[in-house]
């Protein structure tokens, strides 16, 4: 009886609180990162380019890649290599990029999205299949010191990570460079969209290759759950419009966040249950909340600031804090990079521009698109830390894998703005803009 009493007592003890160092740490890493992030991207504004380049760059700057190397006990105590301390700043950067790809969604105008869907079908389509099939060429072609293991599945491995793109920094760099009203910005996110799925399902088999050999069944399995997230997406609209009008009667625009928020994030959780991956949840979300006709913009306003302005920042400079970028030493290993590099940018401008002229757009419009696809961030860094984790890369293909999602995401905003400055801005773009005037407000200032 005495032990059953203090089994029971043991099994209602409280979990133990986070301990006061491990939050001190935290709370300084957080406000570092955040001050940095936002010193840099003033920088990178002064400098004509969009503030998500000083943020990608504050990372880089306090990590191995400088601080480590500079300042190595310093460096060592605000960023031990503790994995559940690392998790915290993973767990709030999660956060933010999944906010962020939900107001992305919630941005997106349908009706121009019914009438070109064919457009961004093919642009995705072309887009993704000539650089996959450069990436697996170049596979194949790497001297032998840099494939850790079978060349096959290397070389797949390699395409796959060269086709994706990245809609958090694709996102981002539109909302910075005031483009997510034009007609490019929507159709460059309805081709990354499509871009994504095919690329997680691409890694999926990869992945399986990798391990446990590639089975049919796991390819039908993601298949399945996709066409149950578009059901689902239609089925419950209506119930996201009653949410949501429930939420406005309430006093202020508390009670819309909420319900925003709550959506993207049981929505996020979903799909990541489906292995769809967290980010692509966040994004349906964020459509069918503005397929809802329930939305009032300015209600979203105050999440839409702090997303940009606080979380979104933290985000992006975390994901710099795993770039190793000192084996770009080695000359072999830079000059292969060079050529990957080579290889993912051309690629991708191919791939996009050949699909925007067979739409029918213009030679700007096509090299805009390629210039926005091309953004593989955050989502090619995830990829490596994939290929990293199976055996599949080496540290010398991690780093030159991560050198590729860095250039692209730094290279699509200047890119982006010359060419979007050949195109001349519709009515309906006008129109668009006003009914997202906060947001065109909101990146004027930064």
């Amino acid at each position: 009886m005495r032990s059953q009493r203090g089994s029971l007592m043991l099994a209602v003890e409280p979990v133990p609180t986070i301990a006061a160092h491990q939050l001190l740490v935290f709370l300084l890493q957080v406000g570092t990162l955040l001050l940095v992030a936002f010193l840099l991207g003033r920088l990178a504004v002064r400098l004509g380019l969009p503030a998500i380049v000083g943020e990608l760059c504050a990372g880089v700057l306090l990590g191995p890649s400088i601080l480590e190397q500079v300042a190595p006990g310093f460096s060592d105590w605000l960023l031990p290599r503790d994995p559940g301390q690392f998790h915290l700043l993973d767990a709030t950067g999660q956060i933010g990029v999944l906010l962020l790809v939900a107001l992305t969604g919630a941005h997106m105008d349908l009706s121009m999205v019914r009438r070109r869907g064919t457009a961004a079908i093919r642009i995705s389509f072309a887009g993704i299949a000539v650089p996959l099939a450069l990436g697996v060429a170049v596979g194949f072609a790497l001297p032998a010191f840099l494939v850790p293991g079978e060349r096959p599945v290397f070389a797949l491995f390699l395409g796959v990570a060269m086709g994706v793109s990245a809609i958090p920094v694709i996102a981002r760099t539109l909302m910075d460079l005031r483009l997510l009203h034009r007609n490019i910005g929507q159709l460059t996110l309805c081709a990354v969209m499509v871009d994504d799925i095919i690329g997680w399902l691409l890694l999926s088999m990869v992945s399986a290759m990798a391990t446990t050999g590639f089975h049919s069944g796991e390819l039908a399995l993601s298949v399945t759950w996709l066409a149950v997230v578009l059901i689902c997406a239609v089925l419950l609209r209506p119930v996201v419009a009653f949410c949501l009008r429930a939420a406005a009667r309430t006093p202020g625009s508390g009670g819309t966040v909420t319900v925003v928020v709550v959506l993207a994030l049981l929505a996020s959780a979903a799909t990541q249950a489906m292995d769809l991956e967290a980010v692509f949840g966040a994004f349906v979300a964020g459509v069918v909340i503005r397929a809802s006709g329930a939305l009032d913009q300015k209600a979203i306003a105050p999440l839409q600031t702090f997303v940009v302005a606080v979380l979104a920042p933290v985000f992006f400079a975390t994901a710099g804090l795993r770039m190793d970028l000192t084996a770009l030493a080695d000359p072999a290993v830079l000059l292969t990079g060079l050529g990957v590099l080579a290889a993912a940018v051309f690629g991708k401008f191919a791939g996009a521009y050949a699909g925007a002229r067979l739409s029918r757009l213009s030679h700007w419009e096509g090299l805009a698109l390629g210039a926005g696809m091309n953004a593989r961030g955050v989502i090619e860094v995830i990829i490596a830390m994939v290929g990293l984790r199976l055996g599949v890369l080496g540290t010398e293909m991690y780093t030159i894998i991560v050198l590729v999602a860095i250039v692209t995401s730094l290279m699509a905003p200047p890119i982006l703005r010359a060419t979007m400055s050949k195109v001349e801005q519709t009515a309906e773009e006008e129109l668009r803009e006003r009914s997202f005037g906060i947001d065109g407000q909101r990146t004027a200032e930064a």
